[in-house]
């Protein structure tokens, strides 16, 4: 089993040796599940970066008049469809739990590929929510997937880095995200951004012809058999073993996406209106909305190579909160105060984007820590439902945000607000699974 061999008494020993090097299949996994992950983040960050343009050019031809307030309000009601459409991925789960992790990899990125490519032909808003709910359904699948097939195909001593590794992907989507908009965006239209969006469509080629499944997964559901089917794997989280483990991993999943959904993906539409007020041009907007994006996403991705790190020294639990409170701190600095000076607030805010992406590496810490804590016959199930399920809390989030935004008339306060989810989040987490040390269960 693939337990043996390194656990003696706990995978410490194991850390210490020289650790192999990857076969060939580890390394295009680990490439197909990041390349991904990467398109996966550019393509949900495409929309907060057309945010203001799409929207007051498609509510108009809705009959509703394109002010601020309703900018903001439904914004916040299309993020909220977007993460209602990305919380139904946890289908992609049990899915990749009985037909392999590869296959359903590849249906996940033509999904999101397809409907982000649509967006760019909406008539109006409604059209628009629509395309971004089935976008989301897409986009939902990748981290599970992609997760899971890190976890399964690198070895012991190496896992905890793959998965952090892997996630960095998603941010470096971010920066492609914003390189998109800074030469495509600012010149073009918000329109050719969704065409760019369509572009994952090209990685299935590539996961096709060079990446076979996990031996792990294989091997696991020829011992259970054909009688195995989706909704076992799905019921099995709420089985007497995982149960406990599942209702604290979803939480501490809200709190997580509640801060990113609700605060950090508002930097870019909060940029340009900063940006606005103080007196530059629309282009000038465009691409400073483009440069905090991408610092935000370079923050992230520092983040995310120093939580390996963190994890292996001081815990799982122990790293999760000291990400938690960078992001308590960032939001409310960044919403509650940057945004309303009147003077250099264009400057302090780039600061404030470094923070709060900073402290979004939090994610890096479930794409090791969630895999750990399931067995194969469920691993993808658990961390398609608690990565997703979250969602339609964090969907609530979002719209309450776009409300206060409508009630209060700016996007600052409400915003702001939100950091004090990550108090609820640092109080529960000593109820978390601590998995350092120990092996990926079989």
């Amino acid at each position: 089993m693939a337990e043996k061999g390194n656990r003696g008494e706990n995978l410490g020993d194991g850390l210490r040796r020289d650790p192999p090097r990857l076969n060939r299949n580890q390394v295009r996994s680990f490439w197909a599940a990041w390349a991904g992950w990467t398109m996966d983040g550019m393509d949900s960050f495409i929309y907060s970066l057309v945010l203001v343009p799409a929207l007051r050019d498609l509510l108009p031809k809705s009959g509703i008049a394109a002010t601020p307030a309703n900018v903001g309000y439904y914004g916040g009601l299309l993020f909220a469809l977007f993460m209602i459409g990305w919380g139904t991925a946890l289908i992609w789960g049990p899915i990749a739990d009985r037909f392999g992790r590869v296959r359903t990899m590849m249906f996940s990125i033509g999904w999101f590929s397809l409907f982000t490519l649509l967006s760019a032909f909406a008539t109006g808003v409604w059209s628009l929510a629509i395309l971004r709910f089935l976008a989301g359904v897409g986009i939902g699948g990748e981290w599970s997937v992609g997760a899971a097939l890190v976890a399964e195909e690198w070895p012991e001593e190496r896992r905890t880095k793959g998965g952090a590794w892997m996630h960095t992907g998603y941010y470096f989507g971010f920066f492609l995200a914003a390189a998109a908009n800074y030469f495509i965006g600012s010149r073009f239209g918000w329109r050719y951004m969704f065409v760019v969006g369509g572009l994952p469509a090209l990685l299935v080629g590539f996961i096709r012809n060079n990446v076979r499944e996990p031996e792990r997964w294989a091997t696991k559901l020829e011992d259970l058999g054909k009688q195995w089917k989706m909704h076992h794997a799905f019921l099995e989280l709420f089985s007497r073993r995982y149960r406990r483990r599942t209702v604290f991993n979803s939480i501490y999943l809200i709190v997580s996406l509640a801060g990113l959904w609700a605060a950090a993906v508002y930097v870019p539409a909060a940029m340009t209106y900063i940006a606005t007020r103080t007196g530059h041009t629309a282009m000038e907007a465009a691409k400073l909305a483009s440069y905090s994006t991408a610092l935000l996403g370079i923050a992230t991705v520092l983040g995310a190579l120093i939580v390996p790190l963190l994890a292996e020294w001081l815990g799982r639990r122990a790293t999760l909160a000291i990400f938690y409170g960078i992001m308590l701190g960032s939001i409310w600095w960044a919403f509650g105060h940057v945004f309303y000076m009147q003077t250099d607030a264009v400057g302090w805010f780039m600061l404030c984007a470094v923070l709060l992406g900073l402290g979004g590496a939090n994610f890096a810490v479930y794409s090791f820590w969630l895999p750990e804590q399931y067995g194969t016959e469920c691993r993808a199930s658990a961390f398609a439902f608690i990565t997703n399920i979250g969602r339609f809390a964090a969907a609530g989030f979002t719209f309450l945000v776009g409300a206060g935004i409508r009630h209060f008339q700016t996007m600052g306060t409400p915003v702001a607000l939100t950091a004090w989810v990550f108090i609820i989040g640092i109080a529960l987490l000593p109820f978390g699974e601590e998995t350092k040390g120990k092996c990926l269960p079989a």
